[in-house]
């Protein structure tokens, strides 16, 4: 087995390690679990007879009638504020700690003797103690408070304020000790050190102490709670016997006695207050064990206060930049890119960075120092997909940008909307962190159940410069990022809506409310707009023509809204005056096509024209890319392919083409939007091919043969469907 396998193997064990049903108890006091009303005891420690003078029986038997009747009131209220209550057993002082696990009454025997006690003086001091907790104006004030203080109380040789990071890594940002024990102040220890089921009972049980961490562990019998069938869980114990791999880690310290006080910021662990004993075991009484856990709860509700003051550094800055920055959006909303990137004020000064990306409809634009453009999207799309909005080490989230940490190791990336975003980027800060020993060194033991961890033996200073990080990312930064890109979403979304009622107005004067009446000819339209709310670029017309001829027209604008509602605006009015002077479709689509070249550069757009002499019922073709016109008549239906050209706008000079048919008897013509035909799933071919039956089989008349081919062909309403069908009369 490998060294690297070992430590996973090792990991996974310490992580599976069942710490909250150890089965047994530390050897200073003695636990006896009972079932209620009845208190008979099924649980005990080994100890029981030895620390009670008893064991089975019920726990009336313990104590004498005054303890006894305490107990039964104790037990019809809230154990919490009962405990400890103080009783006399075989003639000696007992604190007896009260609390309810699976299904059991479970009570803990501490004797009174033995424990150090700091004496009626200091909790007469106490009200001294919490103003000056209170009073605190910086984390550094209430951490060092705290810790000399708990000292004070507790007698431990060395009290130490211990913070988690977002790793979970600890660092001793505060220490009280004895003046001959080297400084820990500053150290730093990895998350291994504290795993996260021990992080767990540190989160729900506020207070654990080990007065002699060389003990012998005290089995329960049985080992099994009778009621359940497994071990008692122990998490709400305060004798609870703690993980041999935490016992060998105090004794390559050099601890002899350990106890720690949890301490929790709304919820999460933020940090311990960690007391360590040298000169030999350590005791301190369980009231001296209670004041100090109220000082930690005390100094866990200062955290927030606190903390949030050390935001403010800047704050009020970023939250005038995003002022500003908002009111720009609102004031150009059809240029937000420009609002963000060219104004006074720009993104980049939103936040301490020195680089920026802003990428809005699709368009990337960058500032300052910042990742190469093409590196920039895939990088933050990576950090997005993962989760992280804000890393200050953007190679652990996406290993393939290490060589980035120059310009990015630190981003901040929020988004907009689609696969639009903001980002930010903060550059490399070599950092150089002193860990309590090698934090790299294997710490695995071969048992015969396999690999487990084994602590470090060598706790002495060992530094190392950190590369890849930045400058960490701080909550109101993150805050006021995501700030301006809910503006910016909400604005983008607002501005997408107006466009969309424009491009509908104004689609809606390309489409003829009525189709003109023209001697001769029978004509019917049909237009469906889809369904996602979103303008197309279909449009049609007719265009009466000197001599009784006319035009019909269909066509199509690549894209959707407005921008192309307003290119199809300038096609229609150019088609108009070309088929008015130009000697026939394909000269007016010629001439269309140097308009969009001079004056639409990079547009496309497909279109049909049908010029028909209703007297003669002639028919003159000529297409620009789009869908061929169907002729049917009596001997069925097919699709005129002659006189058909590129698209507009896909060569300069494409010299369009035209093709003549006659419309005789009951034929007619239909002239069509892709919408109608495109299928996903069975293509273009499969839907021509439909169409062409549904026409075949269709009715003459023009009205009816459109109502009859859209129920027939029944198309999706993704897009807009067009029809235009012609007959002479």
């Amino acid at each position: 087995m490998t060294a690297p396998r070992a430590d996973e193997d090792a990991l996974l064990r310490c992580a599976d390690e069942p710490i909250a049903i150890p089965g047994a108890v530390q050897p200073h006091g003695a636990l006896l679990a009972v079932t209620e009303p009845d208190l008979a005891v099924v649980v005990a420690s080994a100890n029981a007879e030895e620390l009670l003078g008893r064991s089975g029986g019920t726990l009336d038997q313990y104590l004498d009638d005054a303890d006894a009747a305490r107990l039964r009131e104790a037990l019809d209220g809230d154990l919490a504020e009962a405990n400890p209550i103080r009783v006399q057993v075989a003639g000696a002082e007992v604190d007896l700690v009260l609390h309810r696990a699976d299904g059991l009454l479970v009570s803990e025997w501490e004797p009174v003797a033995g424990a150090e006690q700091a004496g009626a003086a200091w909790h007469r001091r106490l009200p001294t103690v919490l103003q000056r907790l209170s009073a605190t104006a910086t984390l550094d004030e209430l951490t060092e408070v705290l810790a000399r203080d708990v000292r004070t109380l507790t007698g431990f040789d060395r009290v130490m304020v211990y913070r988690f990071d977002e790793a979970w890594n600890g660092e001793v940002v505060a220490e009280d000790r004895r003046e001959d024990l080297e400084p820990f102040l500053g150290l730093r220890y990895p998350a291994s050190d504290i795993p996260a089921q021990a992080r767990a009972l540190y989160t729900s049980n506020w207070m654990r102490i080990i007065p002699d961490a060389g003990y012998q562990r005290v089995p329960l019998d049985p080992p099994a709670n009778p009621l359940t069938g497994r071990p008692l869980d122990l998490s709400g114990s305060i004798l609870r016997s703690v993980s041999p791999v935490h016992l060998e880690y105090l004794a390559n310290m050099g601890v002899v006695s350990s106890m720690s006080v949890s301490l929790i910021d709304r919820g999460r662990l933020w940090g311990l207050i960690s007391c360590h004993h040298y000169a030999g075991p350590h005791r301190p009484s369980y009231p001296d064990r209670v004041a100090a856990e109220f000082l930690g709860r005390t100094a866990s509700l200062l955290l927030p206060t606190l903390l949030a003051a050390g935001e403010t550094d800047g704050l009020v800055e970023v939250a005038r930049r995003t002022a500003e920055l908002t009111a720009a959006v609102g004031r150009t909303p059809r240029a937000l890119a420009t609002a963000l990137t060219d104004q006074d004020v720009t993104v980049l000064d939103l936040l301490p960075a020195t680089g920026a990306a802003v990428r809005l409809g699709g368009q990337l634009r960058l500032l300052g120092t910042t990742p190469p453009a093409e590196r920039v999207v895939p990088l933050v799309r990576a950090l997005l997909d993962a989760g992280a909005t804000a890393t200050d080490a953007a190679s652990r989230v996406v290993p393939e940008a290490a060589d980035l940490a120059a310009t990015a190791s630190g981003v901040l990336a929020v988004p907009v909307g689609g696969e639009d975003f903001l980002a930010w980027f903060r550059p490399e800060t070599l950092r150089e962190v002193t860990w309590g020993g090698n934090p790299y060194q294997s710490k695995t033991a071969q048992t015969d159940d396999g690999p487990r961890l084994s602590p470090r033996r060598s706790f002495a200073a060992w530094s190392e410069t950190v590369r890849e990080t930045s400058r960490p990312w701080r909550e109101h930064e993150v805050a006021a990022a995501r700030s301006l890109a809910g503006h910016l979403a909400a604005a983008t979304l607002s501005r997408a809506e107006e466009d969309n009622r424009l491009a509908g107005a104004l689609q809606r004067t390309l489409l003829l409310e009525e189709l003109p009446k023209v001697p001769g000819v029978a004509l019917a339209a049909r237009y469906r707009p889809s369904e996602d709310d979103v303008v197309g670029g279909d449009w049609y017309d007719l265009v009466p023509l000197p001599g009784g001829r006319v035009s019909i027209v269909l066509g199509d604008v690549a894209g959707h809204g407005l921008a192309a509602a307003a290119v199809t605006a300038q096609l229609r009015h150019a088609l108009r005056a070309h088929l008015l002077r130009a000697a026939g479709p394909a000269a007016a689509l010629d001439g269309l096509n140097e308009v969009i070249g001079a004056l639409l550069p990079g547009e496309m757009a497909t279109v049909v024209v049908a010029e028909l002499d209703p007297e003669s019922g002639e028919v003159v073709v000529a297409s620009a890319g789009h869908l061929p016109v169907l002729h049917a008549g009596a001997g069925g239906a097919e699709y005129v392919l002659d006189g058909r050209g590129p698209a507009l706008g896909v060569l300069d000079a494409p010299a369009y083409g035209e093709t003549r048919l006659a419309l005789a008897g009951d034929d007619r013509l239909l002239l069509f939007s892709d919408g109608l035909v495109e299928r996903v799933a069975t293509g273009l071919a499969a839907g021509l091919d439909a169409l062409r039956d549904a026409v075949a089989a269709g009715p003459a008349d023009p009205q009816e043969l459109l109502d009859e081919v859209l129920g027939a062909l029944n198309p999706p309403s993704t897009d807009d469907v067009t029809l235009l069908g012609v007959a002479r009369t």
